[in-house]
């Protein structure tokens, strides 16, 4: 068993090299992985489900509590990311480069998560383009939540 995201996608695109989830130049592949580091390791610890149970459960707050502490966290994470993204998405269908990457494989449920628990995403254009022009690609819409065999 492989455990935590970032093992688990750079596991499957050495398993599977094409087509690769790392631009070809090392100072692409830093870009990428810096991307998604700044989603795996910025945003999503503090929104994930382990935490969120914590504040309703020991913290005893309740869903107003807990759905602004979702957007806040959401919104610091995001607007760092919005530059990254003005920065290195130059056609607003990838974070970087031409094809998916790692970045764009972290960024899609953040948004998806963000749009679920009703955050403002009007600050946040690029970042809302490239989820939308990536949620468009057979993949990942396959991957959405809804589509999974236990889905409720």
């Amino acid at each position: 068993m492989i455990a935590q995201s970032l093992a688990i996608i750079e596991y499957l695109d050495e398993a599977h090299p094409a087509p690769p989830f790392l631009p070809a130049d090392p100072l692409g592949r830093a870009t990428v992985r810096s991307i998604a580091q700044a989603i795996a390791c910025d945003i999503h610890p503090l929104n994930n489900l382990r935490v969120l149970n914590y504040l309703r459960g020991p913290l005893a707050q309740d869903d107003a509590a807990v759905s602004a502490w979702y957007r806040h966290w959401i919104g610091v994470g995001f607007t760092g990311l919005e530059q990254l993204a003005r920065r290195h998405a130059r056609t607003r269908r990838y974070f970087y480069g031409e094809a998916p990457t790692i970045a764009d494989i972290l960024l899609v449920p953040q948004v998806y998560n963000a749009r679920r628990f009703e955050c403002d995403l009007a600050p946040y254009p690029t970042l809302v383009a490239l989820s939308s022009a990536l949620e468009a690609l057979p993949e990942f819409a396959a991957a959405r939540p809804e589509a999974q065999p236990d889905a409720s």
